[in-house]
């Protein structure tokens, strides 16, 4: 990215006047190196509140309260009366982040402020464009808003209404919603509306799904973060980390994997949902696990370094969401299952696709027949609070009495009885044919050369994307000394 001398001094003016200063992508990675000064601030401000200074909360080392930074980030380990496996299934909690509650916050920053301290990005003039399927959007409105910039979401129509009503609360205007046609699954109508709104120069479109940042910061930032959880749950115990699971959405999240596989030595499992089986067979269709994406293959998935694709029906989040989210169910998990109170009392806290990880942690358990000294780790990027529309839906939808025998049925079918079919191994001609699959978006559709599309089969392309991603430190340091 070029540097742009005019613009960044420009920025640098528009920053001062707000007295806005930005933190470091080390700083994001280990939270506990920023100033004990800007520490002390955050204590008197809402996490949720249009102060720059929430910047500094944009990682996962968020204490539950928010009082303070932790050590270690978030997590819960599913207890075997659950999951029915004998593997550790250590989920990394993603709602702890603030603005969104959603981990999404951390990527739209990563790919906002590389422009702005570069001078890519003209912050009294530009206005950008966050296309999504839901929390990247609101994240990239969030960071815009924080820094004083004007921005854009597009969004499918049909995502649940909390997004919608979040959205409306922090864009300048109604028309700085865009509501595209269709779903999860119509993920090309979002970028059809993107090449239309790139025509007006002032529009700079920040498209998650082919910004390298998007999966560069994920590797320098959450990478780290859940390799810490990790070896806190360890503890002195022999437990062996074996997998790392996510959903594949932008693929950003995925890029934790690369970093884990590269320090732990994990394999790489990448989930979607059964009902559009786009890289377990070529397929495609509607589904409602909102927040994963598909019927592509995103630019910045590192396919070739992926191990395993996991599939899980949509009809199985949307039930679990139902029995982790009511009384009756919560009661159930408790009183039948033998789930601790404080347990049930978290599941609120996984949103359709943290659910969707979990069963398809589950599986690959299952299918590897892992046992209890090795673990899976996953991530929980949103909680059930973005989904309680749909809730509703399910409640006024489900075939029958919703009651205990129900609930009894939904554990069984969903959890209990979970099969290890819908899913694969790749070799390597499977992973070249899930890396082929996004010719056809790319440089067929979006005009990326076939040169540049080629050259991600080859890993130390994807490692010079993270040497240049962690060097922007020092373009943020020049740019916050010339603010201070």
């Amino acid at each position: 990215m070029n540097s742009n001398k005019r613009i960044i001094h420009k920025n640098v003016k528009f920053f001062s006047e707000k007295n806005i200063i930005l933190p470091k992508i080390k700083e994001l990675a280990d939270p506990l190196s920023i100033s004990n000064d800007i520490q002390n601030k955050l204590n008197s401000i809402d996490k949720d509140s249009q102060n720059s200074l929430n910047l500094y909360r944009v990682h996962w080392h968020n204490k539950k309260d928010h009082s303070k930074f932790v050590k270690c980030p978030e997590y819960i380990i599913l207890p075997n009366e659950l999951t029915g496996v004998e593997a550790k299934i250590i989920i990394n909690i993603g709602r702890l982040f603030p603005l969104i509650q959603a981990h999404k916050v951390l990527a739209a920053y990563g790919c906002l402020v590389p422009r702005i301290v570069s001078g890519n990005f003209d912050c009294s003039e530009n206005i950008a464009i966050w296309p999504s399927t839901g929390n990247y959007c609101r994240g990239g409105v969030a960071i815009s808003k924080i820094l004083g910039c004007r921005s854009v979401a597009v969004l499918p129509e049909g995502m649940s209404k909390e997004r919608f009503e979040w959205l409306e609360k922090w864009v300048s205007n109604s028309n700085d919603i865009i509501r595209t046609k269709g779903t999860e699954s119509n993920v090309k109508e979002i970028y059809d509306k993107c090449n239309e709104l790139d025509k007006d120069l002032n529009n700079i479109i920040i498209n998650q799904f082919n910004e390298y940042n998007n999966y560069s910061i994920h590797r320098a930032v959450t990478g780290p973060s859940f390799e810490k959880s990790f070896f806190d749950a360890k503890g002195n115990s022999n437990l062996k980390p074996r997998f790392y699971v996510s959903a594949s959405g932008s693929s950003g999240t995925l890029a934790a994997g690369d970093y884990l596989k590269n320090s732990l030595g994990t394999q790489t499992a990448v989930v979607e949902a059964l009902e559009c089986p786009t890289l377990l067979k070529n397929g495609f269709g509607e589904h409602n696990i909102q927040g994963i994406g598909d019927k592509h293959v995103p630019l910045i998935h590192n396919a070739m370094n992926t191990d395993f694709v996991v599939d899980v029906s949509d009809k199985a989040t949307d039930n679990l969401n139902l029995l982790f989210n009511t009384p009756l169910g919560k009661e159930y998990l408790v009183k039948n299952i033998g789930l601790s109170t404080s347990l049930v009392s978290r599941l609120p806290e996984f949103g359709f696709s943290s659910i969707a990880n979990i069963l398809a942690s589950i599986k690959l358990a299952k299918f590897m027949n892992l046992g209890k000294d090795e673990a899976i780790i996953t991530v929980a990027t949103d909680g059930a609070d973005l989904y309680l529309s749909e809730l509703e839906r399910t409640k006024n939808n489900y075939e029958g009495v919703f009651d205990k025998n129900s609930c009894s049925n939904i554990f069984k079918k969903y959890i209990k009885d979970i099969d290890i079919d819908n899913m694969v191994k790749l070799s390597e001609n499977e992973k070249e044919r899930v890396f082929n699959l996004g010719y056809y978006t790319w440089v067929e559709q979006q005009n990326i050369s076939l040169e540049h599309f080629e050259m991600r089969k080859n890993q130390k392309f994807w490692d010079k994307q993270l040497d240049y991603f962690v060097s922007i430190d020092k373009e943020i340091d020049e740019f916050n000394n010339m603010i201070i």
